[in-house]
């Protein structure tokens, strides 16, 4: 087992040291984490929008008082617009990452101004979305579904190359430089005059390019290239287990597994989501059963590694002073899903004897709740994306709007459980020899 450990720390610490340091990879991480206000008051709307009752009484209620509309307006303003908040937020922290010179909100704006000339206009004659077509000018407005989820590919492109021109003219000294009288704000604009004309008119002439060449749009050709590929890898069976043994390998070292996977796969996850939000809204089945909500509250319980049957074996089985010691520390953290005091603490990094559970629990997590959505069993996510603190059993019945999926956690809790619970007494108990030993040595001594 020892072997094991000192394999995976010597390969995989290189990797998750050499990943974290990827400037871009923080840069949508911490662009998209500027979409989660919006998210979040999103999914009370969702939530309230698709709240169970019996002969769903209250959608009649609600539709019939208005309010529905109210909700849906609600949504369309925070879901419908994560895409667009998202390219803001990565060319922001890009650029500020690529410059010290660099004004965040300058780099922001650049980028959405690049983000909205690449993107098609709708059709306002018949509502069809100019993703396949070439439409006039006159019939302004552009399809939520590109300011979305689903547009999320190209506000990570639109938002890495707007901020990385913009640094590179920064770097070289290539601004126009006002007076020292002048108001910073006003010095700022003028400041990214240059570069700002460069990065709209490059958006513009690929816009065009694409449009002559009948590709259309760089939302196409991403979704293409990337988004479908991808999005098939995300949402399938296999796609899941390998995010979920990265996370916990990567945690395992003391890298967190969550924030590194998740830079990569959080676009893929809420395109999934969106997915579902859109069929949940127009009354269709859900295609999805792999989501965002499904691994933050299915998969994730207590946290990466599905650490709350852990924290749980912990609070009843502990014998040893250290881990007696954990309890209070650990089991309110765990039961809102963050368990940091679990992995440090325990610690669950590099214990050899906790890597087996550590592994296997998130993936028969992933395989239980796949096949009960799948089958029907248990009701797949709305697309409401629940917030991964919330609490197991009412996160649950929240993600899918339905008493059995607070079952079904029910269900991942205990069986979770009862894998930690020998693995966790063997740990328990060779830390207890070493504490009865050192008693020992220090009666003699």
């Amino acid at each position: 087992m020892q072997r094991i450990t000192d394999w995976l720390q010597k390969n995989l610490v290189p990797i998750g040291a050499k990943l974290s340091s990827i400037k871009a990879l923080n840069a949508i991480r911490d662009g998209i984490a500027l979409a989660m206000p919006l998210i979040l008051v999103g999914s009370l709307a969702m939530i309230i929008r698709n709240f169970p009752t019996p002969n769903d009484m209250w959608v009649t209620w609600i539709t019939a008082n208005g309010v529905l509309n109210w909700l849906v307006k609600i949504i369309y303003g925070t879901f419908y617009l994560v895409g667009i908040v998202s390219v803001v937020g990565i060319a922001s922290n890009y650029a500020k990452l690529l410059s010290p010179k660099a004004d965040g909100i300058s780099a922001g704006v650049l980028a959405l101004g690049g983000y909205f000339v690449s993107t098609p206009y709708l059709n306002g004659a018949n509502g069809n979305q100019a993703w396949g077509a070439k439409v006039a000018i006159a019939d302004q407005g552009i399809a939520y579904s590109a300011t979305n989820a689903n547009g999320m590919f190209a506000a990570i492109i639109i938002g890495l190359v707007s901020a990385a021109i913009y640094a590179w003219f920064l770097n070289h000294n290539i601004t126009i430089k006002m007076p020292d009288s002048v108001p910073p704000a006003v010095g700022h604009s003028f400041a990214a005059l240059i570069h700002g004309f460069v990065i709209i008119l490059l958006w513009a002439l690929l816009y065009a390019l694409f449009q002559a060449t009948g590709l259309v749009s760089i939302h196409n050709i991403l979704q293409m290239i990337l988004g479908d590929p991808l999005k098939a890898f995300g949402g399938s069976l296999i796609g899941a287990i390998v995010v979920a043994v990265l996370v916990s390998l990567f945690w395992f070292i003391g890298i967190h597994g969550g924030n590194l996977v998740g830079a990569i796969m959080s676009p893929i996850f809420l395109q999934l989501m969106q997915e579902n939000v859109d069929a949940a809204k127009a009354g269709k089945a859900l295609p999805e059963v792999i989501t965002q909500p499904f691994m933050d509250n299915f998969v994730y319980i207590g946290g990466g590694g599905a650490t709350l049957g852990l924290i749980i074996a912990l609070a009843i089985f502990a014998k040893s002073k250290q881990n007696k010691a954990m309890r209070p520390l650990t089991l309110v953290p765990g039961i809102f899903n963050i368990n940091e005091p679990t992995m440090f603490g325990l610690p669950v990094v590099l214990n050899v004897y906790l890597i087996v559970p550590f592994l296997i629990v998130p993936v028969m997590n992933v395989l239980i709740s796949y096949f009960a959505m799948s089958s029907g069993l248990v009701a797949r996510t709305t697309g409401t994306p629940v917030p991964w603190t919330m609490p197991p059993v009412i996160s649950g019945f929240l993600a899918t709007s339905s008493i059995s999926g607070a079952v079904l956690q029910i269900v991942l809790i205990l069986l979770d459980l009862l894998i930690w619970i020998p693995f966790f007494k063997v740990f328990d108990k060779a830390l207890l020899d070493e504490e009865k030993q050192a008693d020992s040595d220090a009666v003699v001594g």
